[in-house]
C-alpha cells in the first residue's frame, strides 16, 4: 500500500507521523520505504541520523534525471538507503528540491514518481511505501497524490487544521475524479492528542459528525517526541514500551489489518494494545 501523509497547514506532526508509523510498521515486519518530498529533509535526517552524511544521491537527483534523457525508473532505485532499523528504507530529500520545482512544472514531469516508485516495489518488494510531503499543494505534494493508493490527514485538534482537512479533501477528490479513481482517504489521523482538554474533543466531534474516518488509538501529547527526534531514533526503537510509542504500534497494527482485509475496507474500532506503557 502506497500512502501520502498530507496536509497543506503546517506543525500538525506531519513528519513525526511519517517516520514512527513507518518504523512501526517495519517493526511489525513490514519491508518499508518512506519517500522524503521536503526540501527541509527533516524525515530523511530523523531516519537516516549519521548516515545522512553519506547519502549520494537523494529525490532531487532523480526528479532532475526525468528532465533529461536518462532512464528515471532506475536512477529512482540509486537513491534508495536502507536505514539501521531493519525493513525501512528511505529516499532522502534535499534543498535542490525548491530550485528544481519550476523546472518540473514546465516539462509536465507530475506522474514520473509514481511510475519510478513502481518500478521499485517491483524490484525490491517492498509491502509498503510512505510519501513525507510539504505542507503546501505544489508539484512534489500533487505527485505523491498521483502516486499514492491512500492519503492519511494529521489533525492536531484546532479550528484551523478543520479548514485544512477540508481543503485535503479537495485535493483528494479533484485527483480522484482527473486521474486515480482509486484514491481515497483512508483517515484522520489525531495527533497531540489531550484527553482532558474540551476543545480537542469539541473538534474530533464536528469531524465525526461530518462523517470523517478518525482513526485510533489517538497520538497523544508527549516530550518523548522532542526526545526521539534529538536522539535521531524513531519511538517504536527508541521508547518501545512508552505509551506514544504504543500509539503508534497500534495504528500500524489496524492499517495493516485493514491491507489484508482488502484495499477497500473501512476502518474499525480501536487497536489493541497489550503491552503496558511506561509511566
Amino acid at each position: 500500500m502506497k500512502r501520502a501523509v498530507f496536509n497543506q497547514k503546517g506543525g500538525v506532526g506531519k513528519t513525526s507521523i511519517t517516520c514512527n508509523l513507518a518504523a512501526a510498521f517495519a517493526k511489525a515486519g513490514r519491508k518499508v520505504l518512506v519517500v522524503d518530498l521536503d526540501s527541509q529533509a527533516n524525515s530523511s535526517k530523523y531516519l537516516l541520523g549519521s548516515r545522512m552524511e553519506r547519502v549520494n544521491n537523494t529525490v532531487a537527483d532523480f526528479f532532475n534525471s526525468t528532465l533529461s534523457f536518462r532512464l528515471f525508473q532506475d536512477s529512482l532505485m540509486d537513491t534508495i538507503y536502507e536505514s539501521e532499523y531493519p525493513g525501512l528504507y528511505v529516499i532522502p530529500a534535499s534543498e535542490q528540491l525548491k530550485e528544481l520545482q519550476p523546472k518540473l512544472e514546465g516539462r509536465y514531469k507530475i506522474f514520473k514518481l509514481g511510475e519510478a516508485i513502481d518500478v521499485a516495489i517491483e524490484k525490491m518488494g517492498f509491502d509498503d511505501v510512505f510519501f513525507d510531503t510539504p505542507p503546501s499543494l505544489n508539484f512534489y505534494s500533487m505527485s505523491s497524490l498521483l502516486a499514492a493508493d491512500r492519503v492519511l490527514i494529521p489533525f492536531d485538534c484546532d479550528a484551523f487544521s478543520e479548514d485544512a482537512i477540508h481543503q485535503v479533501m479537495q485535493a483528494v477528490q479533484e485527483v480522484a475524479n482527473d486521474h486515480r479513481p482509486d484514491l481515497q482517504v483512508e483517515g484522520i489521523i489525531i495527533n497531540h492528542y489531550q484527553a482532558q482538554a474540551k476543545v480537542p474533543k469539541a473538534g474530533i466531534d464536528r469531524l465525526q459528525q461530518q462523517g470523517f474516518t478518525i482513526l485510533e488509538p489517538f497520538l497523544s501529547s508527549s516530550v518523548v517526541m522532542r526526545e526521539s527526534h534529538s536522539a535521531g531514533v524513531p519511538l517504536p526503537f527508541f521508547r518501545p514500551s512508552h505509551k506514544l510509542s504504543l500509539e503508534f504500534s497500534g495504528l500500524a497494527e489496524q492499517l495493516i489489518g485493514q491491507n489484508k482485509a482488502g484495499r477497500d475496507a473501512k476502518p474499525k474500532g480501536r487497536s489493541r494494545r497489550t503491552p503496558q506503557p511506561e509511566a
